[in-house]
């Protein structure tokens, strides 16, 4: 579990390295994704609140990420925070996410 002494240290040090890491050209990214799903990801955009297919979605599972398909949430720890975006209390893993 991620504390917030954690996330401060991330802050501070780095967060902990992936797993695996997905290098690609930004055409191939381009070409493997939707024009939102590049935008959202490799151009660090957001999606409009309250819009995405997942902000209600509320069934037993994991969220993966689109690029890598790595496990970052699992589902019971989804939470309505009121924002319009899917908000979660912890990752699967610690090094799943990067804290900046």
């Amino acid at each position: 579990m991620i504390t917030w002494k954690d996330v401060i240290s991330f802050s501070v040090n780095g967060s902990p390295k992936p797993e695996k890491r997905v290098e690609k050209t930004e055409t191939e990214w381009k070409n493997s994704l939707t024009p939102e799903q590049f935008k959202i990801t490799r151009k660090k955009g957001t999606e409009a609140p309250h819009s995405g297919a997942l902000c209600s979605t509320h069934d037993a599972g994991k969220y993966n990420c689109v690029c890598c398909d790595t496990p970052l949430f699992d589902s019971g720890i989804k939470f309505e925070s009121g924002t319009g975006w899917p908000s979660f209390t912890q990752p699967i893993k610690e090094n799943a996410i990067k804290l900046s």
